[in-house]
């Protein structure tokens, strides 16, 4: 396939799926904590608008490295006000058609599992009003109000099936960025409805998701109500970052995903099709791994990471850690120095449990990403030591 050929809808799926799977493989080598960087920092608040920030001259040449972070990890849920009719509670039983096309009825929705990679697929039932019967969690669940929940993921995001089925769950959600899928056959033979979503995560799909995951318990209305809310606050948010972004494209930030698990030896760029394209877009970006022909999550090269230039290298928090920080990075990828970002120390990044998420927060997760890029010296966190009480 060359670089300027489109994939066809049922490519873009299969892809999406191998590259979660690859995803899954990689972080579960590193097994990280359930902590993140922003549940142990006080972020800068963001009641100032964008525009209103102190904001870099240039993007591209601002130096210095700068993280991302959430002010507020929690998760609103639609209100009665918002849903369509008014809220009403769950409609049982409930049949849908998941993204595999099996046909899978639930009648019971009092204790629910919702497991993948990102934790999207709990913060999207928590933005339906049923985080409350949510009983366990993957890994990756760790904003507000879900942390405390069981882990029934191992070995970093590998399904722990004893752990699943001690919580005894009526209805379980997951998709095929966590595995191994035995687990999932396993829960299916012992009776529980698992509903399969796509693992495809990006800025336009999210409607997709919280519709079925709605539809299945038994609250369709509430997932219009999310989605028209979500859709709305991403929308709003695109418009603040466009009045900050240059309207001359040779004068935006040339922008790469770069993943990195220094102690599997992972080192990998994210490029068309992996999310992280429209990600880089929606921030007013452009997009240098695409720009290059990159498709899809593949092993990085020396050679395409000086081709690429990019300006701003976006990691995650834990990955950029597991290399010893912007030092580490420079010294064990000797071509990130070849790179503006990597003269610059232009590294933004941000908890590995936020970044690529694409669920309720996707909105506050692009406006943390934008100051982090257009104000880095007004945005960010703080130790909560450095913190000053009001």
């Amino acid at each position: 396939m060359t670089s300027h050929t489109r994939p066809t809808p049922r490519l873009r799926r299969a892809l999406a799926a191998a590259l979660a799977l690859a995803v899954a493989a990689t972080l579960a080598a590193c097994t990280p904590g359930a902590g993140h960087a922003s549940a142990e920092l006080q972020c800068t608040s963001s009641d100032v608008p964008l525009a209103e920030l102190d904001l870099a001259p240039d993007p591209r040449t601002h130096v210095g490295e700068s993280t991302a972070c959430l002010e507020d990890t929690g998760i609103e849920a639609v209100s009665a006000d918002e849903v369509e009719g008014g809220d009403a509670a769950p409609v049982l039983p409930a049949t849908v058609v998941d993204n595999q096309g099996t046909e899978v009825t639930v009648t019971d929705t009092s204790r629910i599992l919702a497991l993948d990679i990102y934790g999207s697929l709990a913060a999207t039932v928590f933005g339906l009003g049923l985080g409350d019967q949510v009983v366990g969690r993957d890994t990756s669940t760790s904003f507000e109000g879900a942390e405390d929940l069981p882990l029934v993921t191992q070995n970093g995001h590998e399904l722990n099936g004893e752990a699943i089925l001690e919580l005894a769950p009526t209805v379980v959600f997951t998709d095929s960025s966590i595995g191994p899928w035995d687990v999932v056959l396993q829960l299916r033979d012992a009776g529980i409805p698992v509903v399969v979503t796509t693992p495809e995560r990006n800025l336009d799909n999210f409607g997709d998701i919280a519709n079925l995951v709605a539809a299945a318990l038994g609250v369709p209305e509430r997932g219009a109500a999310l989605t028209e809310r979500v859709n709305a606050e991403i929308t709003a948010e695109m418009t603040e970052i466009a009045a900050v972004t240059p309207v001359d494209p040779a004068d935006r930030p040339r922008i790469l995903f770069l993943y990195v698990r220094g102690n599997a030896g992972v080192y990998y760029i994210f490029g068309e099709e992996s999310g992280a394209d429209t990600l880089i877009e929606a921030l007013g970006g452009v997009d240098v791994a695409g720009e290059i022909g990159w498709m899809g999550m593949r092993p990085m090269t020396a050679e395409a990471l000086v081709k690429a230039q990019p300006d701003i290298l976006l990691m995650m928090t834990k990955g950029l850690e597991s290399v010893g920080g912007v030092d580490g990075l420079l010294e064990r990828i000797p071509a990130v120095a070849e790179t503006p970002a990597g003269q610059n120390r232009r590294i933004v990044d941000m908890s590995d449990y936020e970044i690529m998420s694409f669920g309720p927060r996707t909105a506050a997760v692009l406006d943390a990403l934008a100051r982090a890029i257009y104000a880095p010296d007004a945005s960010g966190p703080v130790t909560t030591e450095d913190a000053v009480s009001p």
